[in-house]
This record gives C-alpha cells, structure tokens and sequence, in this order.
C-alpha cells in the first residue's frame, strides 16, 4: 500500500471539531497522511509522524479542504435547452414542462453517446474539486429508457438514482396515475438493480402528494432509500411527503411554509439547497438562514442540468449560499461537503479524519472562504480523489 504526505498546509479544514478550531475542525500549520484510499492521519505539521509517506506534496502553505459532495444532479441526457435559457433571459417564466424537450433527445440517442456526455460532465466536476457525486435518471421515462439511464448513472457517478417520476410523458397526457402505475411497476422493477435512491418530483404539474407516496412506497418498499423534489416552484406538499415518508433529503425547499420547516427540524429530512437553479430560473432563493437557525440540516448541491442549471460547479454554489442564500462561509462549505455526505447516507466523504477516504482539494487561497470572497474565479490548485491525484 502506498501513501501519500500533504505537507506544509497553511489551513486543513477536517470538518471534525474535535480535530481542529470551530465547527471546519481548522488545524492551521497542518498536514495529512493517506495511505491507499484513505485518510490515515491529520495534524499540526510539528508532530507529523516520522517517515510518513512514500511520495510528499508541498502545499506551499495554501488550504486544504475535504472534497465537494455533490449529492444532486442530472447527468444523463441529450441535446440542451438554450433555447429556452434564452426565453427565460428575455423574461420568459420557468416551466417544468422544458423537461419533455429534453426527453425526447435522450430517447433518441444511442447509450453510447449518453455515457459520453455524462462521463464528460463527471470529469468537469472532478476538475472542479467535486469527488463525489450522485446521478438521477428522468429524461426517458419509458421503461427501456430509464433503465439503461439509470444504468449510465452508476457507471459515472458515485450514487445513482431513480426518478422515472420526474414529469409525466406525452405518451400518457391525460393519465397520471396510469403513469404513476408503469413507474411503480416495470419501470422500478427494471431500474432498481442500479440505483440505490428513488425520487419524485411532487410539484403542481408533475406529480400530487398521493401520487408520489405511491413512488416513494414502491421505491422504499423494495429496499431504496427516498428523496424527493420539493417546493421547488411554490408552495406545496413536497417537504412533508419526504418527512412523513423518512425521506433522506427534500431537494429546492425553494417556498416554505412554517410547518414545513418544522417538518425538516423534527425528521431526519435533510433540506438540500440548489442556488443555481435558483439563478437560472430567476426564482427567489431559499431561506438557508431560516433553516439553519431553526436547526434543519441543510445540504447545498448542484442540480447540474441541461434546463435549470447548467453547472457543475460546487465553489459557484458555495459562493451563491453566502451571497444569496443567509449563509455563512462555515456554514455553506459544511453543506458542500458534510452535508452533502449526510444526503447520500455517506460516513466516509465529506470530510478529513482517519478513516475516510482520502478526497481533497487544494486551493490556491490562504483560507477557504476564498471561495466565496472570489466568486467566479477557479481556485482549485489540485484534487485528490481516492488518494490519487486527478488534477
């Protein structure tokens, strides 16, 4: 097995407060030791064991923190919708209905040219320091079609997920329950061997509050863990079909209600914040402060997608969390990390301790909240991921 020393770190955010200063666990004149895959040791660089390490990186007194997790995004489809980017600048309002446009190229395309846009889109994230990401089905939305997306998507992405219930296709107008049947039955039969989460978009204009609970129980009912998409353009039941169901997270959280966000506090709910949709769509952006404040566990993720976010940058999102959202820099780079880890059920990413794996990123800052001192600008000096350099 061999290991790696990263040496001479001006500041090592662990997120383990118990290892360092504040809730990142900062431990200034730092250094970590990975052997194989896996953190071994972090600490002051004065007591950095002798001998450590086969192979040493000087940081050149630069920061480093965990890698980004991203734990909301959707990676497998053809074509764009610049096109309705454009109409949406020009004043145009944001309709879920978009999604159908991009529905019908991915059915169109070959499998092979669906694994090479998402493989393409994963390597930009890895680049941007994002070492694990999650990967949802939803533009085929026939029973052929979502399954071997969700086959794509755990082949390029770290989580994959079933979200045969993202809008309802035109094939089936007129009859949602009749599609809610198909998704329940072939459909998740059929997917279910490579995902590990299912989703419902609970929304006016894809599915009600029964109709997702019937996703969500088929979904759970054969072993998967829940998410939903919720409150994403108004009001709605989405937050309180996750918390009822145990959901692991509920993703926008865009209009919440006071018994929403009681909701969030009271179950385990993880609320996962997606500024950059927020953005796109010129839609107001989440209360992260009144989340946060109330005690809800708050994720920031991505929505990396052809028609209400087209990014995969995590630092972006971190920068839009402080600047739009109430939060802290602390606060939204725990949510990138931490609490992205926490929305996929993960103990092992998110942060810098012996026993996780050995996923970091090397900013070319003296401290992390660089990242949203300097929005916009690529700081991302190195990224290890699995202990292996990838940039």
């Amino acid at each position: 097995m061999t290991s790696l020393v990263v040496d001479n770190i001006g500041q090592l955010v662990t997120n383990d407060e118990t290892l360092g200063r504040g809730p990142l666990g900062v431990i200034e004149r730092a250094a970590v030791v990975i052997e194989g895959e896996r953190i071994a040791w972090t600490g002051e660089h004065a007591v950095l064991p002798e001998a450590a390490g086969d192979t040493s990186i000087d940081a050149g007194g630069r920061c480093v923190i965990p890698g980004f997790v991203d734990s909301h995004a959707h990676l497998v489809f053809a074509g764009d919708r610049v096109a309705e980017f454009s109409a949406r600048a020009a004043g145009a309002p944001y309709q879920p209905g978009g999604v159908l446009t991009t529905v019908s190229a991915t059915r169109a395309a070959t499998t092979i040219a669906l694994s090479a846009n998402a493989e393409s889109l994963r390597r930009e994230a890895l680049w941007g320091g994002t070492t694990t990401m999650e990967c949802k089905s939803g533009y085929g939305l026939t029973v052929v079609d979502e399954q071997r997306s969700c086959e794509v998507a755990r082949e390029v992405a770290d989580e994959a997920t079933f979200l045969g219930a993202h809008v309802v296709p035109p094939e089936y107008a007129g009859d949602t329950d009749g599609y809610v049947g198909l998704v329940i039955g072939r459909m998740l039969e059929a997917c279910s061997p490579s995902v590990r989460f299912v989703d419902v978009f609970c929304e006016v204009g894809a599915f009600d509050a029964d109709q997702a609970r019937a996703v969500l129980a088929a979904g759970i009912g054969i072993g998967l863990r829940a998410k939903v998409h919720a409150n994403q353009l108004g009001p709605g039941p989405g937050v309180q079909v996750a918390a009822e169901a145990g959901a692991v997270s509920a993703d926008h959280c865009t209009y919440l209600s006071a018994d929403d966000v009681d909701a969030l506090v009271s179950s385990s709910t993880v609320a996962t914040l997606l500024p950059l949709t927020e953005l796109a769509t010129r839609s107001p952006h989440a209360d992260g402060r009144r989340l946060l404040d109330a005690g809800a566990r708050v994720a920031l993720a991505s929505n990396c997608n052809p028609g209400s976010g087209f990014s995969s940058s995590m630092p972006l999102v971190i920068a839009l969390a402080v600047l739009g959202l109430g939060l802290s820099f602390d606060e939204a780079l725990l949510a990138a990390t931490l609490g992205g880890a926490i929305a996929l059920e993960r103990d092992d990413v998110g942060a810098l301790r012996p026993g996780t794996c050995g996923d970091l990123v090397l900013l070319d800052a003296p401290e992390p909240a660089y990242l949203a001192y300097r929005p916009g600008v690529d700081l991302v000096a190195g990224v290890w991921r699995r202990g292996v350099r990838v940039r």
